[in-house]
């Protein structure tokens, strides 16, 4: 994501990610994970604060919350026959997954809803509907295309992917242009495990050819 003028921003590299932290001018904070090697998206969370000051909770763009742990150190997961939802990132595509979804294919509609500037999810048994929000098409005020959009259902998995138009790409490029010049130190205290972002998938870096 490209900061606006009047951001802070600064970097660390931790457990093989690169870790920027920005605070843009109305005081949100957006922290961006990125893997060291593919300088792939991996996380993107943001919070704002109250008008008191109280800093609200995360919000996730890309990737998901960890796992959060009871008292007695036993995972809380979500339950096996819940929709779960989550966004990732490739080089040429926007991609959402939402797993647990166990109906046929033709049960599916996936369109544009260029009134409100969102992905439409919906399932003819009324069982799971879903609003996207492409929030880094709306931050350049790009329009949403339909013949950009692409869905398939296998394995319980509904994947919806969104090709990134040319003018979102150079963006990004120029973003990632200058977090090359953010200085940024290691951290000590880190391992060189997983990364949790995808739930340890290795998600390849294009899109599906339509």
């Amino acid at each position: 994501m490209a900061a606006p003028p009047g951001s802070k921003q600064t970097a660390i590299v931790t457990g093989g990610r690169k870790k920027v932290s920005t605070t843009l001018p109305d005081g949100t904070e957006v922290i961006e994970e990125f893997d060291v090697q593919t300088d792939q998206l991996l996380v993107r969370k943001r919070r704002g604060k109250t008008v008191l000051g109280r800093e609200l909770d995360w919000i996730y763009e890309v990737g998901a919350p960890p796992e959060r742990h009871t008292i007695a150190n036993d995972t809380l997961k979500e339950s096996n026959a819940n929709p779960i939802f989550s966004r990732a990132d490739r080089i040429d595509c926007f991609e959402w997954r939402v797993r647990n979804l166990p109906f046929p294919k033709g049960t599916y509609s996936v369109i544009v809803d260029h009134s409100d500037r969102k992905i439409v999810i919906r399932t003819s048994n009324k069982k799971y509907y879903k609003r996207i929000a492409v929030e880094d098409m709306d931050r350049l005020q790009l329009p949403l295309e339909d013949a950009a959009l692409q869905w398939d259902h296998d394995n319980n998995t509904l994947v919806v992917q969104y090709r990134k138009p040319q003018a979102l790409i150079a963006a990004e490029r120029e973003a990632a242009a200058a977090r090359r010049k953010l200085g940024t130190q290691d951290d000590p205290g880190a391992n060189d495990g997983g990364l949790p972002g995808h739930d340890g998938e290795q998600l390849p870096a294009q899109c599906a050819q339509q």
